[in-house]
């Protein structure tokens, strides 16, 4: 087993992990560099928008928003699997095409129960 083989991955994850670290140390080196910090009651205050907020940030949601949420990530994966399908649709030839074709007539017989029970409509 050769191990140079291992040298992008872990470059890769270096460098991830640098840019996901440098904007922190860098803002708390500014931070503190910038000026005297001097926190009061209003500046840590949950809302800094002038005004007392009007309800508790744990309300509870509409079960249609969950809803809506996971219709909206369900289709979204669906457009996911054709970018892949699309690139490779000369190579997976006519099986990989009509899969496809059974794939997308499933979730569209799902969209249409879906629009006919209500869950797409907002009120």
């Amino acid at each position: 087993m050769n191990l140079d083989q291992y040298l992008p991955v872990l470059l890769f994850i270096l460098v991830g992990v640098g840019v996901g670290i440098a904007p922190q140390v860098m803002g708390w080196l500014f931070a503190k560099g910038m000026g005297v910090q001097r926190p009061d009651a209003a500046k840590n205050a949950p809302y800094e928008c002038g005004f007392e907020a009007f309800e508790d940030a744990r309300m509870k949601f509409d079960v249609r928003y969950y809803l809506v949420a996971i219709l909206f990530i369900l289709f979204d994966l669906e457009i996911a699997f054709l970018f892949p399908w699309a690139v490779a649709l000369r190579e997976i030839g006519p099986v990989g095409f009509w899969a496809m074709m059974i794939f997308l007539s499933i979730l569209v017989v799902g969209f249409v129960y879906e629009w006919k029970k209500g869950a797409l409509d907002w009120e």
